[in-house]
């Protein structure tokens, strides 16, 4: 099999499951509407400085972003259930193009939630200019790094009944700390937030008004967190392979 076929498989394959398209996609839709609708008039949310639509789309986007790039994970625990990565390891297909694939299908969706949640702002009222628009995606497609890594690793560690409520877990949790429902703006729910990059990832909303999103520490957390869960992922799919 070659990577450009097996690439067509995953992308043809994700797309065609109806669940993605109502959580990765629908969800994050009908909770912004729901959320910055009634505040769309808001142009500083919680003392940030931020106008609610564009920080409710930015951490909603986030949000579905960090759902759809650790689904990878997902994927991962059900092929190892049912031995389809095992399968893989005989033919031509390297180690290294499987997981390739798989990060750039989990970044597509991502891709398309948050391109998406662009629209629906749109619709709010929100006009930035196009290098605002362009520099704040890269960021967050730079932000989702740690996310992959993450993915990864939870689809080797859990199984395929264990790893849906756990990635529905983590995502609500570091949602929740990095600030996706509401600015975290002092206290020591700061600085625990600060650690983490759900939290430097909704930062990059600061662009979309004129602000720096991340300073030295942004991008220290974010390489950081990357590396050490690459490190622990690749740790864990050599032990997973050793095993089978």
């Amino acid at each position: 099999m070659s990577p450009f076929t097996y690439a067509r498989f995953e992308l043809t394959r994700t797309f065609r499951n109806r669940r993605l398209l109502i959580f990765s996609f629908g969800f994050p839709l009908v909770l912004y509407y729901a959320i910055a609708g009634p505040n769309r008039h808001e142009q500083d949310l919680g003392g940030s400085g931020i106008a609610a639509p564009v920080y409710f789309m930015t951490g909603l986007a986030a949000f579905g972003a960090m759902n759809a790039v650790l689904a990878v994970g997902g994927r991962i625990a059900s092929e190892r259930d049912a031995g389809w990565n095992r399968q893989l390891r005989l033919t031509a297909l390297t180690t290294r193009t499987y997981f390739r694939v798989k990060v750039l299908t989990s970044y597509a969706t991502a891709l398309i939630t948050i391109l998406l949640l662009y629209v629906a702002a749109a619709t709010l009222g929100v006009r930035l200019g196009a290098a605002n628009w362009i520099e704040m995606t890269l960021l967050m497609l730079v932000g989702l790094i740690p996310f992959a890594a993450l993915g990864v690793l939870l689809g080797h560690v859990l199984t395929a009944d264990t790893i849906g409520p756990a990635i529905g877990g983590t995502t609500a949790l570091l949602g929740l700390l990095g600030g996706v429902w509401f600015p975290v703006t002092h206290g020591a729910m700061q600085r625990v937030a600060e650690a983490l990059p759900s939290y430097w990832l909704v930062q990059a909303s600061h662009i979309g008004t004129g602000g720096h999103a991340w300073g030295r520490t942004g991008w220290l957390v974010v390489a950081v967190w990357a590396v050490g869960a690459g490190v622990a992922a690749g740790r864990a799919y050599r032990r997973d392979t050793a095993r089978r």
